[in-house]
């Protein structure tokens, strides 16, 4: 029997209209995403969320309204017995954004380029006027860029 794997995700713009993505090796794979992860059990989706950009970014953030619900069958990239359900919200921070980017796809430091079979992350923005489904690597993604960028969650 195959199982549920909720994960959360949040759309951060900072102060130049640009969107904080994710440039991620994840077993040898690369990929680029939103910000986000898995729900822990006895966890509500926004916390989860807060505990994921903490824990990723160093950043706090307050989680603002929900953008979209997965709602269509999705296997999971990662392990063909889950189904994925995805949840997306708009999130903000009230400080000033001081994270470490880059300006260029898996532009991963030096450590991080050791072992290639080692997972690593990287951020970087993405100016609005440049976003693209194709950009994103995980079919959800792509959905939810394709309803921002025809005005359906802004």
């Amino acid at each position: 029997m195959g199982l549920f794997n909720v994960r959360v995700y949040g759309l951060l713009f900072d102060s130049q209209n640009r969107l904080l993505v994710s440039d991620e090796r994840i077993k040898g794979k690369l990929y680029t995403k939103l910000p986000g992860g898995g729900l822990e059990f006895g966890e509500g989706t926004r916390d989860c969320l807060k505990r994921e950009f903490l824990e990723e970014t160093g950043l706090e953030v307050s989680v603002l309204e929900h953008i979209y619900t997965t709602d269509f069958f999705q296997i999971s990239a990662f392990n063909p017995s889950h189904q994925i359900i995805s949840i997306y919200y708009k999130v903000s921070c009230s400080e000033p954004i001081l994270l470490d980017t880059k300006s260029t796809p898996f532009d991963f430091r030096a450590d991080q380029l050791v072992d290639t079979q080692k997972d690593a992350e990287i951020f970087r923005w993405v100016p609005y006027h440049q976003l693209h489904p194709n950009i994103f690597s995980l079919p959800i993604d792509k959905i939810v860029i394709e309803k921002l960028l025809n005005n359906l969650t802004k």
